[in-house]
């Protein structure tokens, strides 16, 4: 089959959806998981969603629901053991630590088919169901919703978490309702890439965006654009190579997105200066006359 036949079938439409999803939460948060120095954070919050759907596996054989309530358990750990910046690295090795050994135990006792709960660790996008979709999309319009919110005082409070203090801002509030967005996304990318590769959309994007422009919200828009391009790119990728697992081009295309603008951003750095200087240049010229 070609990729335009492979397009007209549900499988792979609700793939390219569940991925624009996925991307689109990812990259809106990426930015602030970079800022805030939190993407050790997103790898134990995604290593965990295994953890929970082991538990949903074996108490409801639901493990997606499972997953999730382990991601709002995670957050809340994280919040609770790591409040100063400099012990949630440590928080979070402890609570993955104990946290994988627990799920190892839980999916001993469960003897059903374990593939729902394996899919969590590797990523499973052309088994998304009906159900699994509507459950990808309010999980995506909540992460927008909040986002939205608290854009700006998070914002604030990334940069300058001292002084957004002294002017009123709530920093630990606002630190742990991120913790719940980044654990919901996160378990909601593991359904695309799998909690072993979902740093490919929840850090990669946001770190090639900031080496391209400056403006935070330029930085959240190219995000958002480098993982939809990166998520789908792989699936349709993937459709057209059916050998090949959509999460490794998922991830490949978002590495080489990194290296680009890793080449490229120096350049528009020496630009940007060049261009302001001459401004400055000018601007004075014009003054003195």
């Amino acid at each position: 089959m070609n990729l335009g036949s492979y397009l007209q079938l549900p499988f792979a439409q609700h793939a390219l959806l569940a991925g624009a999803l996925v991307a689109v939460s990812c990259g809106l948060i990426g930015p602030f998981v970079i800022t805030r120095r939190m993407a050790f954070a997103v790898h134990g919050a995604a290593e965990l969603a295994f953890t929970g759907a082991a538990a949903g596996l074996l108490v409801a054989n639901d493990a997606v629901a499972g997953a999730l309530c382990g991601a709002a358990v995670v957050a809340s750990l994280i919040g609770f053991l790591g409040v100063r910046e400099g012990e949630r690295d440590s928080a979070i090795g402890v609570i993955l630590a104990a946290g994988l050994g627990l799920g190892v135990l839980l999916l001993s006792y469960y003897h059903g088919f374990a593939t729902a709960a394996i899919n969590i660790l590797f990523g499973d996008i052309f088994g998304v169901s009906n159900r699994q979709l509507v459950l990808l999309l309010a999980i995506g319009i909540a992460v927008v919703i909040v986002m939205a919110i608290i854009y700006r005082p998070l914002l604030f409070a990334s940069v300058d978490s001292e002084v957004a203090l002294a002017r009123g801002v709530h920093v630990r509030l606002l630190g742990i309702v991120f913790l719940f967005v980044l654990a919901f996304t996160v378990t909601e990318a593991a359904q695309v890439v799998g909690t072993l590769l979902v740093l490919s959309l929840a850090v990669t994007p946001a770190a090639s965006a900031q080496r391209l422009v400056k403006s935070p919200l330029a930085v959240v828009g190219l995000s958002i654009g480098f993982a939809l391009f990166a998520a789908d790119g792989g699936i349709l990728a993937s459709l057209q190579f059916s050998t090949v697992k959509p999460s490794v081009f998922v991830t490949g295309f978002s590495f080489a997105i990194y290296v680009i603008a890793r080449l490229v951003g120096p350049r528009l750095v020496r630009q940007r200066t060049v261009r302001s200087t001459l401004e400055e240049e000018t601007n004075g010229q014009q003054a003195i006359s």
